[in-house]
């Protein structure tokens, strides 16, 4: 076969994985049908365990020589609670970073190229090629060239959260959750913030982080049940919602903003099967959640360098292929499940009395609110901290008493029966 490895999508989860594969010497095709520099819709964030994957593999320094400011710092605002805090240090970093995409994806895309992966650009996959029921390769064509098949001995989808080889592959989905929100962000001029910032109101969550070329990025979530009114006024509403977040509605209108305002309301919450007969699937293509908590970048980097060391094990013969994708899969829903199972109670904007009892217990305890916001980044695992350990411990019996008391409160009928 022509390839070891195909990889259809080349943008995080894609470029990050032809790199590492290309580094430890297999030979990689990598296709995408933009080019490079491109700009996508995106929740930005590398989060602090992302952040300490780009610092080991090498690329940590390009981004920050790239004008890429990290935030150390956060805000957190509940309007009833405010708590400031710095992240937990994690393999080495202890800071966040929100790069344009326009950046991150270029870094990772020559990343891969001078590890000595191929990449192709302007190529538009049009099937898979299938030989005994496996997957053989690809077909399709780069913009004004004639058709052209590509064989590999795996080919892997990386190609985001509408799959062209997973649907052609057929990978089965499985742990769906139905579409809650709607995200809504733009970058402003003149709007300098020495943390990030993060609110929760009720019926919408607003992040602000500062990103490349001195701009701010300010994100807007909102529950999906009110998206056809938002995009009737899209800059209205938008600035209305931040107007609930203490002085940021002044702030920004006070500066100027950059470029148009994004929306969307396509945010599934699914898994899918990242593996079978000729195929792999990885970052949004085999696991994709709302927004709301910021995953997807660090999500993708850890995708690929765990799907990378399996491929490298199964093609290198350390293992039998299947039984090492088989493994990665375990894995990656152990890795990733509590994170998602968070994200899509976010999502739903309905606290638990619990959390709201958990955030109000925080104040004054600098170091638990670090880990708070350490769940938030991925750099605490979310089910520790929100354990009932945990709350024991920041409750105190007399919280959990409490708590007990509003859930039963709560379970009583309204009015009592005639």
């Amino acid at each position: 076969m022509g390839y070891d490895v195909i990889v259809v999508g080349a943008r995080v989860a894609g470029a990050a994985t032809a790199m590492l594969l290309a580094r430890q010497g297999l030979r990689v095709l990598a296709v995408d049908r933009v080019s490079f520099p491109s700009d996508t819709i995106s929740s930005h964030q590398v989060q602090v365990p992302g952040v300490a994957r780009l610092h080991r593999w090498g690329l940590l320094d390009r981004l920050r020589a790239a004008g890429t400011p990290p935030t150390r710092r956060v805000r957190f605002d509940s309007g009833d609670v405010v708590l400031g805090g710095t992240f937990p240090a994690y393999g080495g970093v202890d800071a966040l970073y929100s790069p344009r995409r326009t950046l991150l994806d270029s870094l990772l895309v020559d990343a891969a190229r001078a590890a000595g992966a191929e990449v192709r650009e302007h190529f538009r996959v049009e099937e898979l090629v299938w030989r005994d029921g496996r997957v053989t390769g690809i077909r399709g064509r780069q913009r004004g060239r004639p058709p052209t098949t590509e064989t590999a001995r795996l080919v892997i989808g990386a190609d985001g959260k509408r799959s062209f080889v997973a649907d052609a592959a057929g990978a089965a989905r499985y742990r769906q959750r139905p579409v809650r929100s709607f995200a809504c962000y733009t970058y402003w001029a003149g709007v300098p913030v020495t943390a990030g910032e993060l609110y929760q109101r009720p019926g919408c969550a607003v992040a602000v982080f500062p990103t490349n070329d001195d701009l701010t990025m300010v994100y807007l979530a909102a529950p999906l049940g009110g998206f056809d009114e938002f995009r009737g006024d899209v800059e209205g509403h938008y600035l209305k919602a931040l107007d609930l977040c203490g002085d940021l509605g002044d702030r920004v209108r006070g500066g100027t903003r950059a470029e148009r305002l994004r929306t969307t309301p396509d945010q599934p919450n699914t898994f899918r099967r990242p593996y079978g007969p000729g195929w792999a699937l990885v970052g949004d293509a085999g696991v994709v959640m709302d927004s709301i908590t910021a995953q997807g970048i660090t999500n993708a980097l850890r995708d690929a360098e765990q799907l990378a060391a399996a491929v490298v094990a199964g093609l290198g013969g350390t293992r039998p292929l299947r039984a090492a994708l088989a493994d990665h899969q375990r894995r990656r829903d152990k890795a990733i499940r509590p994170m998602y199972d968070f994200t899509v109670r976010l999502a739903a904007f309905s606290p638990r009395p619990v959390e709201r009892l958990l955030l109000a217990s925080l104040a004054g305890r600098p170091a638990d609110i670090d880990r708070f916001l350490g769940a938030f980044a991925g750099a605490v695992p979310v089910e520790t901290f929100f354990s009932a350990r945990n709350a024991l411990r920041l409750l105190g019996p007399r919280g959990l008493l409490r708590l007990a008391r509003h859930t039963v409160a709560q379970l009583r009928p309204r009015h009592p029966p005639r």
